[in-house]
């Protein structure tokens, strides 16, 4: 499937495909009204769903959306939309039907008791007459084919982890004049993509002023776009005498060599969320720093496979900015672990949500009270 390719028609003919499947042979849907020369392309689309030998039948209005649905469509268009059709029939169930959706977008259709349907598998309709209930769960990132947006800014890409990192670390108020003078990024760069997160309701602005962030959601879905060990992105290494052996080496490393290195992954998460024990230390190594020597020094061996630590290749230097001192190493900054352990294999992810919640259980603890405090030496 390209977003190319796909048309209103198709979109239509796919997603009311999907729904016969999961309600099965004894269901029949018909669109109405039936008449080929009455029907248009996209838009809303009148439905009927009815079991076979049953006499009542339930009536969908399908809203078809080729080009996505963002959170701020759910508020501003789909919301007066459902007031609407709850005041002329109040028996007709609003059917979102695009190519995918967020699960943050999933989240709030379902709070407002609107049905969705996507061609990735996320699929939520009720209606209470006939019964019918469906919910399914999908690809949670969106198809490369629809990732990309042309003309929009995403949250992929180094520059947006350094202005998510800035927004989640630094309490609003502020501008993005200021938020691109802070992070060195440009400010038609930064202009663009606070429009996008402000279509997906991760920041809120009177005016140019950005009065709320929701960081929260803004980590997971910056993490949603990006994939913590990608290849060819870090060096495994096997630590013959045990990861406390390393870690006390590094302890007593020069502080040129400290101040070029931080520990993020399972080890970072573990100094305010354990939730178990163990797992890869995770070592960021500025380009400054020869990764050969580093594993040398540590008395480390490097492996193919089954590697207890991994040396991990900074994409930008926003991954060493507000790190602080634990045991006397230095470890990422609470974001940069709650982004990197979303984004990781296996535990990590469980381990990044834990994290984020301790974040929220402990704000004042962490994030820096305006941008003119950025400087602030120690976060905790």
């Amino acid at each position: 499937m390209t977003a190319v390719e796909l048309t209103s028609d198709a979109l239509f003919e796919q997603g009311m495909a999907r729904l016969a499947e999961l309600l099965g042979p004894p269901w029949q849907i018909d669109r109405r009204p039936d008449n080929k020369e009455t029907r248009r392309s996209g838009g809303d689309i009148v439905v009927t769903v009815q079991a076979e030998g049953e006499g009542s039948y339930a009536q969908l209005l399908v809203d078809v959306k080729l080009t996505g649905v963002s959170p701020r469509t759910v508020e501003e268009v789909l919301l007066a939309k459902l007031d609407l059709l709850r005041q002329l029939n109040h028996h007709t169930t609003l059917l979102v039907l695009t190519p995918w959706l967020s699960r943050q977008t999933q989240k709030l259709l379902r709070r407002h008791d609107i049905s969705y349907l996507d061609l990735m598998g996320n699929v939520s309709l009720r209606v209470p007459r006939p019964a019918i209930v469906i919910h399914t769960e999908g690809a949670t990132r969106a198809p490369q084919a629809l990732a990309k947006e042309p003309g929009r800014t995403t949250l992929a890409g180094p520059k947006a982890g350094r202005l998510v990192r800035l927004l989640t670390d630094v309490h609003p108020p502020y501008r993005a004049g200021e938020l691109a003078q802070a992070s060195g990024l440009s400010l038609g760069y930064v202009s663009r993509l606070l429009d996008t997160l402000e279509d997906q309701l991760l920041i809120r602005r009177d005016g140019r002023v950005i009065t709320s962030v929701d960081w929260p959601n803004l980590l997971r879905a910056r993490a949603a776009r990006e994939t913590l060990l990608r290849k060819g992105s870090y060096v495994g290494l096997l630590a013959p005498n045990g990861v406390p052996a390393v870690i006390e080496r590094i302890r007593h490393l020069p502080q040129s060599g400290l101040d070029n290195i931080a520990v993020t992954g399972t080890y970072a998460a573990h100094t305010v969320a354990p939730l178990a024990v163990g797992g890869q230390l995770m070592v960021y190594t500025s380009p400054l720093l020869d990764e050969d020597d580093l594993g040398e020094e540590l008395g480390l061996l490097p492996v193919d496979e089954n590697a207890d630590v991994l040396l991990l290749q900074a994409r930008d230097r926003s991954v060493f900015e507000r790190t602080k001192i634990v045991d006397g190493i230095p470890h990422v900054a609470l974001s940069q672990v709650a982004l990197d352990c979303l984004a990781g294999p296996g535990r990590l992810p469980a381990e990044g949500e834990a994290v984020i919640e301790y974040m929220k259980a402990h704000q004042r603890r962490w994030q820096v009270s305006g941008m003119d405090n950025l400087l602030t030496p120690d976060q905790l």
